[in-house]
């Protein structure tokens, strides 16, 4: 019989379908091999390759500042948000509307074409993770902004349109819903219980262990009881902390290590399946909070959303979190 979990940092319901639960590495797709290996290196028609850079007016950082490249960031060419502007507010009957001010940056993560997170070093990775902190830091300074989103798309099925490796960060002039909805539940938790549940979730998973995929001194690596699809992992760090912005340097050395063998487990586990990863810290007005506490979300696409999802708000995972959590573990990386 099928089961159906909730989630108690969300509250949102997810339907375990074990009737139709498939192996771990069924939903690896054989077939072909990883696209990025029959690239090369450099191609001319790539904005993110060496020899294409876009004019100093569009590169907001260069790692290292002088001599060859390692990581840049640079805005978006089609950014969903003006820089340039003041933030508005406007009410008309049931209609809302705010100025579309704010950062759309790129993270453009080696000056290799054909590369990604599982092929690099964690080194390479943890540049990427000081960009996010770097540039965050300086959209928190605006006081037009009022959340911060870090992510990455990796593959077609993800929703990237350019195979260059690169992330995103986005500077919003709101808080979505879906952020405050999040923290309103932790809020209530930790109302009733003066406990933060990620923390309480974090030790009942360290205290199990079955859907433990990894660790090191400063995360876990898990998949939630409720995880919504297959694979979907959670890297939490073991201190409390709401805001990535306040991360140590050592920290984010941590965090560089564990995301990296957990791509390479699902580069040679899932034969390099698309994914998306989100960052989820705190609203840039709630960096201190006893009940938000900053992690990393890692979703690979290896099913799709359909009709009842879209119409229930509830997800159906056809994996059992505990499976998939021992098939990573069983992935040497």
């Amino acid at each position: 019989m099928s089961e159906i979990r909730q989630n108690m940092a969300t509250k949102e319901w997810v339907i375990i379908a074990t009737e139709r639960a498939r192996r771990p590495e069924d939903f690896a797709n054989w077939a072909t091999r990883p696209v990025l290996e029959s690239l090369p290196p450099y191609e001319s028609d790539c904005p993110f390759c060496v020899g294409n850079e876009e004019g100093s007016d569009m590169e907001l950082l260069r790692m290292p500042q002088q001599g060859p490249w390692d990581l840049r960031v640079v805005k978006n060419r089609y950014p969903a948000l003006s820089i340039d502007g003041e933030w508005q507010r406007r009410f008309d009957g049931v209609n809302r509307w705010i100025s579309g001010v704010g950062y759309h940056e790129v993270v453009v993560e080696s000056p290799l074409h054909n590369t990604s997170f599982a092929m690099q070093s964690s080194e390479q990775i943890c540049l990427a993770l000081q960009a996010f902190q770097m540039r965050g830091r300086i959209m928190a300074e605006d006081s037009r902004i009022e959340h911060i989103i870090y992510f990455k798309n990796h593959g077609p099925r993800a929703g990237t349109s350019l195979v260059h490796p690169h992330s995103q960060i986005i500077g919003l002039p709101v808080i979505p819903y879906d952020v405050r909805a999040r923290i309103e539940e932790s809020r209530r938790y930790f109302d009733d219980t003066g406990n933060c549940v990620y923390c309480v979730m974090m030790e009942d998973e360290m205290r199990r262990g079955e859907r433990l995929v990894m660790e090191n001194d400063g995360f876990m690596v898990f998949l939630p009881y409720a995880a919504f699809s297959p694979f979907h992992t959670w890297i939490m760090p073991k201190q409390h902390e709401s805001d990535y912005l306040d991360v140590s340097e050592s920290l984010v050395k941590d965090l560089a290590q564990v995301l990296h063998r957990l791509v390479k487990k699902l580069y040679y586990g899932l034969n390099d399946p698309d994914f998306n990863f989100v960052l989820r810290s705190a609203p840039l007005r709630q960096r201190k909070s006893e009940y938000v506490h900053w992690y990393m979300t890692m979703i690979p696409r290896v099913t799709q959303s359909a009709g009842f999802e879209l119409g229930s708000g509830m997800f159906i995972n056809t994996a059992l979190p505990e499976a998939s959590a021992a098939f990573l573990r069983s992935i040497k990386a």
